[in-house]
């Protein structure tokens, strides 16, 4: 039987400026189909292929499927809808299925609106989606479904999900067919070399309400560093990778792991370089490592740094916070490591003061890039209910990181973006004149070189932050800003979210928000002895107190529910 998936054409200007990202949902999935027996499987790309809506119908029209498969983040799932039901008008025989961490959660939403969906698959996909296609290859579709655990569906105009099936629980035994994927479109502009986003764990062992990793994975599951690293040297010597980086939230909170994920780098001698999105805390825990992380090629680190506005609530004191950010970066810089902070604005405090304030420390601190991205609570998120009506934007085309979701008290939106730009404007003007052309030697320089070019490319052609479609151009434009918000998009029926965790919290909404640093991390450490347990249990939220319940105790401040 022959099976077709298909990337959403969705753009935004966000990472996507730093070149086209190889979609690593295909090569697993496909992966885990041909080692079941079904090996019929095609791919588009509309996303790096940049297709328009006829252009796929064609290339939808030219295929003769069985299963039409297709994924969905929260900004793209109109893109998989819209997808989803060209799909069934040209192949009105095939099934139809979208997967996806939206998917996932918002189910009874995505049904509702689009009923031409015939199935969701709910989680991780590779087990799921083999028992989907054995059921439909078996003529069991649709009188059986209900045997198909993870999934959901209409049955007479009535959502059914059937119950959760287990995580995978033998991710070694996993095998991407990343031959899927035609190499040639996936360019890392910094360094015009092909880039792969393979990945070393699934989940996360805290349970922060900002995010959704833990939600979608449940449990925490890392790979045998060997393995991780035999599949990257597929990745350099089939198809000639020569950037990777690791999909990980955050690779380095197991330390043996890593350390060991190093080692096995540096023996093999694979010439490749990579990067990492990690925390200010572990980098000032693994401060004499530093020079042994670059040898195995490490050269970008993004570091989730607190901006001036999460600062002011309190969490935090000032002072050490700011310091020890200065420190971590410093150190990187000493290691030869390109550093990258990341901001998150747009919190209800934010104020051009605050904007000002995180500017100051950008160039204080001497961040190699950084990036200002808008605070956007996700909707299947804790922190998104707890929330409430401060959330007046629904339409989830614009929860990208670079829409302004959330308005300030003190300022509009278009205000907001104009002040964020003013920041991007005088930040990489200074590198560009002052710091990369003269700065640092070979390899970094010439890495920071070519960040320029992506940016200096993504601003000619308007691209960067979706400035040419809100029609900014500078702030003498910014009362003329549309965001083209789809005002018909409401508050959803919240009774229709699967909120259900392994971890309860009580309400924190700001003071959570607070914390969602841009890497994703919780503000603990754990001991190797701590992180073995994590391994053997999956996670630190399945039991009535927790590890993380102690941990908070002992670093948050007495005010902190």
């Amino acid at each position: 039987m022959r099976i077709l998936f298909i990337h959403p054409n969705y753009h935004s200007g966000g990472a996507e400026i730093a070149g086209n990202w190889p979609p690593a949902w295909v090569a697993y999935l496909t992966g885990a189909l041909k080692k079941a027996g079904y090996t019929d499987v095609g791919f588009i790309d509309a996303m790096t292929n940049k297709m328009s809506d006829a252009d796929l119908r064609d290339a939808i029209a030219a295929e003769k499927p069985d299963v039409i498969g297709c994924t969905a983040i929260t900004p793209s799932i109109y893109k998989a809808q819209g997808i989803l039901k060209a799909a069934k008008e040209i192949h009105p025989d095939a099934v139809t299925v979208l997967g996806g961490i939206h998917a996932t959660f918002m189910y009874q939403q995505v049904l509702a609106e689009a009923p031409w969906i015939d199935c969701i698959v709910r989680g991780e996909g590779e087990e799921i989606f083999v028992d989907l296609i054995a059921t439909i290859h078996a003529g069991n579709w649709p009188g059986a479904r209900e045997a198909v655990r993870g999934i959901a569906y209409l049955d007479d105009g009535k959502v059914v999900a059937t119950p959760a099936a287990p995580t995978v629980k033998d991710i070694d035994g996993l095998s991407p067919d990343w031959s899927i994927l035609n190499w040639d479109q996936y360019m890392y502009i910094p360094m015009n070399r092909r880039v792969a986003i393979p990945n070393m764990a699934r989940g996360c062992p805290f349970t922060c309400s900002f995010c959704s990793q833990w939600k979608f994975w449940r449990d925490y599951r890392i790979r045998d560093p060997k393995k991780v690293v035999d599949e990257i040297e597929i990745l350099v010597k089939e198809h000639d990778i020569g950037f990777f980086i690791l999909a990980d939230e955050e690779p380095t909170i197991n330390r043996k792991k890593f350390i060991q994920f190093c080692q096995e780098l540096i023996d093999r001698d694979l010439d490749v370089l990579w990067g990492i999105n990690t925390r200010v805390t572990d980098i000032l825990r693994d401060e004499e490592l530093l020079p042994f992380y670059r040898k195995a090629g490490l050269v970008h680190i993004s570091l989730g740094t607190e901006a001036a506005a999460q600062l002011k609530l309190d969490l935090f004191n000032k002072e050490t916070t700011i310091e020890e950010n200065k420190r971590a970066i410093k150190l990187l810089r000493d290691a030869g490591i390109v550093t990258e902070a990341q901001f998150i604005v747009g919190l209800e405090n934010e104020t051009v003061e605050t904007l000002e304030e995180t500017y100051q420390m950008a160039r204080d601190w001497e961040p190699d890039l950084a990036n200002w991205a808008m605070y956007t609570p996700w909707p299947f998120s804790d922190l998104f209910r707890e929330l409430g009506d401060k959330v007046e934007i629904f339409d989830f085309d614009k929860y990208n990181f670079v829409t302004p979701i959330m308005k300030p008290e003190s300022m509009d939106r278009a205000t907001l973006l104009d002040r964020v730009m003013h920041n991007y404007r005088r930040f990489y003007m200074n590198k560009a004149f002052f710091s990369y052309p003269w700065k640092g030697t070979g390899q970094r320089r010439k890495y920071l070189l070519g960040c320029l070019k992506a940016f200096l490319k993504a601003g000619f052609e308007r691209t960067f932050y979706d400035l040419g479609r809100v029609g900014y151009w500078g702030p003498q434009s910014k009362d003329k800003v549309d965001f083209h918000f789809d005002e018909t998009k409401e508050r959803f029926d919240a009774s229709k979210v699967e909120w259900q965790t392994n971890h309860n919290r009580p309400p924190s909404t700001m003071k959570q928000a607070a914390r969602a640093m841009a890497c994703g991390g919780a503000p603990m450490q754990l001991s190797d002895d701590q992180m073995a347990k994590v391994e053997a249990k999956g996670g630190m939220g399945s039991r009535k107190t927790t590890l993380i319940d102690t941990l908070s105790e002992q670093r948050a401040p007495a005010d902190t529910p």
